[in-house]
Protein backbone atom coordinates (compact mmCIF):
# COMPACT_ATOMS: atom_id res chain seq x y z
CA UNK A 1 0.00 0.00 0.00
CA UNK A 2 1.52 3.78 -0.96
CA UNK A 3 1.74 6.12 1.31
CA UNK A 4 0.10 8.50 -0.72
CA UNK A 5 -3.42 8.52 -3.03
CA UNK A 6 -3.79 10.03 -6.52
CA UNK A 7 -6.37 11.97 -6.46
CA UNK A 8 -8.76 9.65 -8.48
CA UNK A 9 -7.60 6.67 -6.03
CA UNK A 10 -9.20 9.59 -2.96
CA UNK A 11 -12.25 9.95 -4.88
CA UNK A 12 -12.76 6.06 -5.30
CA UNK A 13 -11.96 6.20 -1.62
CA UNK A 14 -14.21 8.36 -0.32
CA UNK A 15 -16.91 8.82 -2.25
CA UNK A 16 -16.16 12.28 -3.77
CA UNK A 17 -15.58 13.74 -7.01
CA UNK A 18 -12.35 14.78 -7.81
CA UNK A 19 -13.84 18.19 -9.23
CA UNK A 20 -14.91 18.35 -5.38
CA UNK A 21 -11.68 17.01 -3.86
CA UNK A 22 -10.03 19.89 -6.25
CA UNK A 23 -12.44 22.50 -4.56
CA UNK A 24 -11.47 21.38 -1.08
CA UNK A 25 -8.35 21.95 -2.02
CA UNK A 26 -8.30 25.57 -2.97
CA UNK A 27 -10.01 26.54 -0.17
CA UNK A 28 -7.17 24.79 1.98
CA UNK A 29 -9.57 22.33 3.97
CA UNK A 30 -7.09 19.82 2.74
CA UNK A 31 -3.37 19.77 1.17
CA UNK A 32 -2.00 17.45 -1.95
CA UNK A 33 1.89 17.30 -2.39
CA UNK A 34 3.21 17.45 -6.04
CA UNK A 35 4.79 15.25 -8.50
CA UNK A 36 7.67 16.29 -10.30
CA UNK A 37 4.91 16.07 -12.66
CA UNK A 38 2.68 18.11 -11.35
CA UNK A 39 0.32 15.49 -10.07
CA UNK A 40 -1.29 16.02 -6.79
CA UNK A 41 -0.53 13.12 -4.12
CA UNK A 42 -2.36 13.11 -0.83
CA UNK A 43 -1.53 11.70 2.58
CA UNK A 44 -3.44 8.98 3.45
CA UNK A 45 -5.29 10.53 6.16
CA UNK A 46 -6.92 12.86 3.78
CA UNK A 47 -9.42 9.82 3.37
CA UNK A 48 -10.13 10.98 7.22
CA UNK A 49 -10.03 14.81 6.18
CA UNK A 50 -12.53 14.25 3.75
CA UNK A 51 -15.02 12.13 5.56
CA UNK A 52 -14.83 14.44 8.59
CA UNK A 53 -15.68 17.19 5.97
CA UNK A 54 -18.31 15.66 4.16
CA UNK A 55 -19.59 14.35 7.77
CA UNK A 56 -20.00 18.09 9.14
CA UNK A 57 -21.92 18.79 5.53
CA UNK A 58 -23.94 16.57 6.24
CA UNK A 59 -25.75 18.22 9.55
CA UNK A 60 -25.45 21.45 7.46
CA UNK A 61 -22.50 23.22 7.65
CA UNK A 62 -21.27 25.41 5.25
CA UNK A 63 -17.94 25.04 4.23
CA UNK A 64 -16.90 28.16 5.10
CA UNK A 65 -18.16 26.43 8.65
CA UNK A 66 -15.93 23.34 7.89
CA UNK A 67 -12.97 25.92 7.29
CA UNK A 68 -13.14 27.51 10.88
CA UNK A 69 -13.68 24.35 12.48
CA UNK A 70 -10.38 22.76 11.09
CA UNK A 71 -8.96 26.11 11.53
CA UNK A 72 -9.04 25.23 15.12
CA UNK A 73 -6.46 22.58 14.88
CA UNK A 74 -3.16 22.14 14.84
CA UNK A 75 -1.69 22.63 11.38
CA UNK A 76 -2.72 20.22 8.65
CA UNK A 77 -3.46 17.88 11.64
CA UNK A 78 -6.36 15.15 10.78
CA UNK A 79 -9.29 15.21 13.10
CA UNK A 80 -9.57 12.78 15.62
CA UNK A 81 -12.85 11.09 17.19
CA UNK A 82 -12.25 13.73 20.16
CA UNK A 83 -12.25 16.58 17.66
CA UNK A 84 -15.63 16.08 16.20
CA UNK A 85 -17.06 15.56 19.71
CA UNK A 86 -15.72 18.53 20.89
CA UNK A 87 -16.75 20.37 17.60
CA UNK A 88 -19.86 18.74 17.07
CA UNK A 89 -21.21 19.89 20.32
CA UNK A 90 -21.04 23.34 19.03
CA UNK A 91 -23.22 22.57 16.54
CA UNK A 92 -25.89 21.02 18.33
CA UNK A 93 -28.19 24.02 18.65
CA UNK A 94 -27.20 24.87 14.73
CA UNK A 95 -28.82 21.02 14.34
CA UNK A 96 -31.40 21.53 16.68
CA UNK A 97 -32.94 24.38 14.70
CA UNK A 98 -32.58 22.82 11.37
CA UNK A 99 -34.60 20.03 12.90
CA UNK A 100 -37.02 22.48 14.02
CA UNK A 101 -37.36 24.07 10.49
CA UNK A 102 -37.63 20.28 8.91
CA UNK A 103 -40.54 19.49 11.38
CA UNK A 104 -42.34 22.83 10.66
CA UNK A 105 -42.00 22.38 6.80
CA UNK A 106 -43.65 18.73 7.37
CA UNK A 107 -46.57 20.02 9.49
CA UNK A 108 -46.95 22.30 7.14
CA UNK A 109 -45.93 20.66 3.85
CA UNK A 110 -49.97 19.82 2.60
CA UNK A 111 -50.93 22.97 3.72
CA UNK A 112 -49.91 26.66 3.73
CA UNK A 113 -46.40 26.94 1.60
CA UNK A 114 -44.95 29.48 5.15
CA UNK A 115 -45.88 32.58 2.72
CA UNK A 116 -43.82 33.18 0.28
CA UNK A 117 -46.56 32.21 -1.34
CA UNK A 118 -47.71 30.05 -3.39
CA UNK A 119 -51.01 29.37 -2.57
CA UNK A 120 -52.63 32.86 -3.56
CA UNK A 121 -56.08 32.05 -4.06
CA UNK A 122 -56.75 30.80 -0.24
CA UNK A 123 -53.58 33.40 1.34
CA UNK A 124 -55.77 36.25 -0.53
CA UNK A 125 -58.83 34.76 1.38
CA UNK A 126 -56.63 34.39 4.84
CA UNK A 127 -54.66 37.10 4.31
CA UNK A 128 -56.17 39.46 2.07
CA UNK A 129 -53.50 42.67 3.62
CA UNK A 130 -50.22 40.64 3.63
CA UNK A 131 -49.88 41.18 6.60
CA UNK A 132 -46.31 38.68 7.26
CA UNK A 133 -44.81 41.01 4.77
CA UNK A 134 -43.29 43.40 7.74
CA UNK A 135 -41.53 40.02 9.32
CA UNK A 136 -39.32 39.61 5.70
CA UNK A 137 -39.23 37.53 2.39
CA UNK A 138 -40.25 34.16 1.99
CA UNK A 139 -41.44 30.99 3.71
CA UNK A 140 -41.12 33.03 6.90
CA UNK A 141 -44.27 31.01 8.89
CA UNK A 142 -41.43 28.20 8.20
CA UNK A 143 -38.62 30.37 9.85
CA UNK A 144 -38.21 30.61 13.84
CA UNK A 145 -40.36 33.59 15.11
Amino acid sequence: MTAALTIGELSTRSGVAASALRYYEDLGLIVADRTSGNQRRYPRPTLRRVAFIRSAQRVGLSLDDVAEALATLPEGRTPTKADWARLSRSWRPRVEAQIERLERLRDKLDGCIGCGCLSLRTCALNHPDDEVAPRGPGAVFLEPS
